[in-house]
Order: C-alpha cells, then structure tokens, then sequence
C-alpha cells in the first residue's frame, strides 16, 4: 500500500499541470503538506507570536521537571504526577524538540530519564502503574502526597500509551526501552473480553474494579490501547448515546445515568480536540489518507458539534466559550466545565457532581485547540479572549473566568503540553503514525516463548 507521503508526491505532479499549485520541486512537497486543500484548521510554520506560546508553555516543564526522577508536576509547584500528565510531558518534549525549543542532546537527557523511570517504577501490587507518584522520589502516593498505592486508572493509562507509541514511532532509538516499560504492565484487570476499561481503587485494604470512562476520554483511551494490538471494541464504541438539541445541533451525550452509577458523564472539548491533534480524526491504522479526510466519521461528527454548539452559544447570547476540565488555585481546586452533563447544558461540575457556574473558565487549551483545528472567524475572537493569559516565567494560566473576567491562575501541564502539541500540529499534521512499528516489540509478540504474557494481545496483526 502506498505511504500519505508518496500518495501526496503523484497527486503534487497531478494537479501541477492543471494549474492548481504552480511550484519548484524543492518547495512542492513542503506547500503540499501545508496547503488549505489537504489540511484542516491552522498550519504552515509558527508566526513569531506563536512561537512565544510556545516558548511560555515549555517553561512550565523546565520549571517543573525534575532530574532524579526524569518526572514532571501535573500542577506547577506541587511534587505529583500521573499517567495522563507524565503523557503531558512526553508530548511537550516531541513538541519542544520539532519546534526548536530544544536541542537533540537535551531531547535525549529528558526521554531517557524518564524512559529510565518507566522501567523502574514500583508498580501497585506489582502490576500496573500506580494513580499518583511522588515526581521528587518516585515513590507511589495518593492525592494527599502521602506514600500509598491507591489503584489505577485506565483512562490515564491510555493517554500514557498514546504518547508512548508516539515516540516511539518518531525516534526509534527509544522503541526498544519504551516496550519494555510497558510490557512489565499487566493488563490482566484493565480490559476485559468484551474490550471494556476498567479502573481499579484500592481502599481500607479492599480492592474494586469498575468500568471506567464515558463519551469522549473513553474513546479517546480506546486508541492508545488499541495501538498497543488490544481490541478496546466496548470502549472505541459510543453506544450507549443519546442526543441533545442545543442551539439547533444534536449534541451525543453518554445515555448512562450517573445517579445510579455514581460516575459523571461531561461532554467536554479537550477528549475531541486531541483525537483531532494527535490522530486528525482517523481510524488508528490509516497510515495513507490525506488530513483533509477524517477517516473515523463518527469521531469527526461528534468533535464538530462540540466546537459548533460552543460558537453557537457566542452568536446566540454572546458569551466567549470553550470549555473543557480545568484546575483551580482554591476549592475545589478540579471542575468539568461542560457543554452538556447532569441533564442540562453549559453546567460546571465537580467530582462530587456540585454545581459551580459561577467559576466556569474561557479555557486556554480549549480556545488554542479550537483555533488551530477549526480556524474560524469565531476561534480568532477566542485568542484575543486568551492569548495574554500567561506568566512569561511560569506558563499558561488555567483561562478566564466567564461571568467575570478575572484570570484562573492555576498552571497545569495539562493546559501547558495542550498548547505544545497544538501548535505542533499546525506544522506538520497529525501526530501519530502507525505506519512505523516497533522491531522490539513485532518480535515479541510474535513469537509464543518472548511473548510478555499478563493479558497482552495474542499477537499483532500482520498486514
């Protein structure tokens, strides 16, 4: 099958002669990839304002990353950090190092010490990365900061494969390290037959497992199991849904009631805006269609009624919006901000599912993501909301308060690694490739007596 590489080289030469891009070879490939007819949303090279984003949202790694441990914080200052925001930092480092922000020798330092920590990490009951971990010690912690092990979380994980398979993909003098970090992991307890996820809490000395995940992270950690050779089929579905009508859109919303089962189901920007970023919404073994083609249809339509419904909202009542999780800097200090969830729209929740709409926030990895994937008229109205809302020292704030105004002045990686891999985006596309597989692991899981065992895929699918 031909590569999207040498697909764009014949279709270049098609259309050059019928006048539609008139260019040099040398530059042919290059505008190729960056033209309106093949990409959607932003791309072509940073300006000079972006690159100073850029530049901000690095600095909160450097100021919170540390050497011992090859760790980064998932708040600035404060010495934890999970799976999702250890994936937070890889992407930032692919980001930072394509973007010039770094140099290949301070690239190499940084994957290695935390490759190195990867492979030497005390796991929870010796199977499975542990929710918290201490980024000064390593050791595992609950969300106090005392050292325990508390379970893990299969949607965190999932993001952590993502990220993982992107590296490895990318620069594939680390594949070898990164497969062996991840096959010490049994998967025994996190997917199930029917290729559901399955989160599991440890407390008072019992263990529980329940299925973890709902419309958007679900799907989202669905395609970093399934590029590891799993078959997440329950997780990658989007059944059970049911629709909204809001402003004229039907909006898909989880039809499971979190008052039985105890577990919220937001609708929230980030989960699409990443599929969009990191897989251009494609099916996760398309390695030849052309960005312009958003081959996994239903994800495509899902993430443009959640970006539509949010400009919906500003034409119909004026209000900036882009809307996704957020930290805050006082209680209680997590809120999803939601286009839909509880039965009613626009609605803040905590993880106690109490209403908030009073600290509902303009989000900085919301409206940047928006901006770059979509590139409209409104998402430009959105920067200017945004685009001052950062500490040149420390990084990006949380966002704007929407009924007021005023700065959230918490600093994530999540919003920070966000507006790295977004930018990088509009330079080359989307971000993973599964057209470049790992030696290490073909070898592994193809032969009955290296295979790691603990529940990996029988084998890969041979193409």
């Amino acid at each position: 099958m031909l590569s999207r590489k040498t697909i764009g080289i014949i279709f270049l030469f098609c259309i050059s002669g019928c006048g539609v891009i008139v260019r040099t070879f040398d530059t042919g490939i290059t505008t190729f990839s960056h033209s309106a007819l093949f990409r959607q949303g932003q791309y072509g090279p940073l300006s000079e304002k972006e690159q100073l984003w850029a530049k901000v949202a690095w600095k909160y790694f450097e100021n919170n990353s540390y050497v011992k441990t090859g760790l980064a914080n998932s708040i600035d200052g404060y010495p934890s950090a999970t799976m999702s925001s250890i994936a937070d930092y890889l992407a930032a480092m692919v980001a930072a190092r394509q973007l010039q922000l770094i140099d290949k020798k301070q690239f190499d330092q940084r994957i290695s010490e935390l490759l190195h920590f990867l492979n030497r990490m005390p796991l929870f009951k010796g199977r499975l990365p542990n929710k918290v971990y201490d980024t000064t010690t390593g050791k595992m912690i609950n969300y106090q900061g005392k050292q325990a092990e508390i379970g893990w979380s299969a949607i965190d994980i999932g993001r952590l494969l993502i990220w993982l398979k992107i590296v490895s993909q990318q620069y594939p003098e680390f594949h070898e390290y990164i497969d062996k970090a991840v096959f010490r992991w049994n998967f025994c307890d996190v997917i199930d037959d029917e290729g559901s996820l399955y989160t599991g809490v440890f407390y008072k000395n019992k263990m529980s497992l329940s299925q973890e995940g709902r419309l958007g992270y679900e799907e989202y950690a669905a395609l970093g199991f399934k590029a590891w050779g799993f078959e997440p089929v329950k997780a990658e579905s989007i059944d059970p849904v049911e629709t909204i009508t809001i402003y004229g859109v039907d909006i898909y919303h989880d039809a499971r009631d979190h008052r039985e089962d105890k577990v919220l189901t937001p609708i929230l920007t980030l989960p699409f805006a990443l599929m969009g970023i990191e897989f251009n919404w494609d099916h996760i073994d398309d390695t030849y269609s052309l960005d312009s083609n958003n081959t996994n249809k239903i994800y495509y339509e899902i993430a443009n009624q959640v970006y539509k419904v949010q400009e919906l909202r500003y034409k119909n009542e004026k209000i900036y919006t882009a809307r996704t999780e957020h930290i805050l800097d006082q209680p209680p200090y997590f809120l999803y901000d939601s286009i839909f969830a509880n039965g009613y729209a626009w609605n803040t929740i905590s993880d106690a599912s109490k209403t908030f709409n009073n600290k509902s926030l303009v989000s900085v990895k919301a409206a940047l993501a928006m901006h770059i994937l979509w590139d409209t008229e409104y998402t430009s109205k959105l920067m200017l909301v945004i685009e001052e809302l950062y500490d040149v020292k420390r990084g990006w704030f949380e966002g704007r308060y929407e009924q007021t105004g005023g700065y959230e002045v918490a600093i994530s990686s999540s919003t920070n690694a966000t507006v790295l891999e977004a930018l990088l985006y509009k330079t080359k596309g989307k971000l993973f490739d599964n057209s470049k597989l790992s030696q290490y692991s073909k070898i592994r899981m193809h032969d009955a007596f290296k295979h790691p065992g603990k529940c990996f895929p029988a084998l890969y699918k041979k193409k």
